[in-house]
């Protein structure tokens, strides 16, 4: 392996955009094309077939992250057309050695998957070992969105082997170069190649960072942490929002007042008696630049916010009010253009009695929130993540918003949404 090899992890469910995209992405410089589990679990070894048939002179990867049932796997496998087989390395030893010898029966290779095995080294030891013919070290999909590195482990594992090892994990262009240095020798890359509008020149932003050591940047395929979640957060819709996080968290019935805008942050809470906007006004002095202040007042009027306390927020650099409440002075705050959603509008304002309670736990439209929970709000509505899901949620919004990039493009290419949706194919029998 004189350059280090680009794979493609095909991890989709429809078959026919697996081909489509996998066309794209080898005219930009793909060497080896892994069928990914989903597409495998979803299609059967008939996406292997495909592949083979599709690209005679490529690489085929079956990813069937194998744990058991070693010989029978990786023969149906191998007799589908693939060139590598994945197994877990979480299986026994049993497993592997069956999987290496039934690999040698049909001129295969195996490939040992790291995914959450606990001390990589030692077992990417024992697969070499064994006689398996590479290592993958691989961050799941699932502990990516909670900030996983995929790095962590990989440049001590390319040091305990001798055979080449493979990296997997949120890489991207800007990443690539950094799996190289460390090590890899097989960079398998997925969701910014399969996601992207033009999978032929990702592949070959890509390819080239790997060859050169030069990355890339990308503001799109690569996760956050803690630091970052603002960041990912103001890139998102509430819709892409409500889709990461299973169609939770909006608050029904609070509406904008001011449209066109945007509100991120975390949230500062407020519980007043309705009508009375002493506590709402005294949060103003409690929250901090870039926080959002969210307030429970029963649903009703009369009102407990209106243009002098959005001059105040302004001033505060608040990101934006949300009220389970009244508010006033509407075309006041719209010429403002600060960020407010409030389930009323009306003029009769309240009084200031001081009853409530700053930054304890409240429920609106069935949704409790806590302080240092973070809102975002736009012209749809009002959606809150919580605290200790918050990066996350902002990486699962992150995906959704990236693979609706790549089906808006396919429709722009002539399609319709049920076309790349496939829904004829995904409706359940009568």
């Amino acid at each position: 392996m004189d350059q280090p090899v680009l794979q493609i992890a095909l991890d989709f469910v429809d078959l026919e955009r697996a081909v489509e995209v996998c066309r794209e992405a080898v005219e930009g410089g793909v060497d080896w094309i892994e069928v990914g589990t989903p597409l495998i679990k979803s299609e059967g070894l008939n996406a292997v077939r495909t592949m083979r048939r599709e690209f005679p002179n490529h690489k085929i990867i079956a990813d069937m992250k194998t744990i058991d049932a070693g010989r029978t796997e990786v023969e149906t496998a191998a007799k589908a057309g693939a060139s590598i087989i994945d197994v877990l390395g979480a299986s026994s030893d049993a497993t592997i050695a069956e999987c290496v010898d039934a690999a040698r029966n049909y001129g295969a290779e195996i490939v040992v998957d790291m995914i959450e095995v606990e001390d990589p080294v030692a077992r990417a030891q024992a697969a070499e070992a064994a006689g398996a013919d590479y290592i993958a070290v691989h961050t799941a999909i699932d502990v990516q969105m909670t900030g996983g590195d995929p790095f962590a482990v990989l440049e001590e594992v390319c040091r305990s082997v001798q055979i080449p090892v493979a990296c997997a994990g949120g890489i991207n262009s800007e990443t690539a170069a950094q799996a190289v240095a460390h090590g890899a020798r097989v960079v398998i890359v997925g969701g910014a190649i399969i996601k992207s509008t033009d999978a032929r020149k990702a592949a070959a932003e890509i390819k080239e960072a790997m060859v050169t050591g030069v990355s890339r940047s990308t503001t799109l395929y690569k996760r956050v942490d803690e630091d970052s979640i603002r960041e990912a957060l103001d890139m998102v819709s509430t819709a892409n929002i409500s889709d990461a996080m299973h169609r939770t968290g909006d608050l029904a019935g609070i509406r904008p007042v001011t449209g066109g805008v945007k509100m991120v942050g975390p949230v500062v809470t407020v519980r007043t008696y309705p009508g009375d906007w002493a506590k709402p006004v005294e949060a103003i002095d409690v929250a901090g630049e870039g926080e959002v202040i969210i307030i429970d007042a029963g649903g009703q009027g009369p009102a407990m916010w209106g243009e002098l306390a959005t001059h105040s927020s302004i001033q505060r650099g608040i990101s934006g009010v949300v009220a389970d409440g009244a508010v006033r002075d509407t075309p006041e705050i719209k010429d403002l253009g600060f960020p407010v959603w409030a389930r009323l509008v009306m003029p009769t304002a309240g009084e200031p009695k001081g009853f409530g309670e700053i930054n304890v736990p409240i429920k609106i439209s069935g949704v409790r929130i806590h302080p240092g929970d973070w809102a975002v709000g736009d012209d749809d509505g009002v959606i809150i993540i919580p605290k200790a899901r918050a990066s996350e949620f902002a990486n699962r919004a992150m995906d959704v918003l990236e693979k609706e990039n790549r089906l808006r493009e396919e429709i722009n290419r002539g399609s319709t949404l049920s076309q790349v949706a496939y829904l004829e194919k995904w409706e359940k029998s009568k």
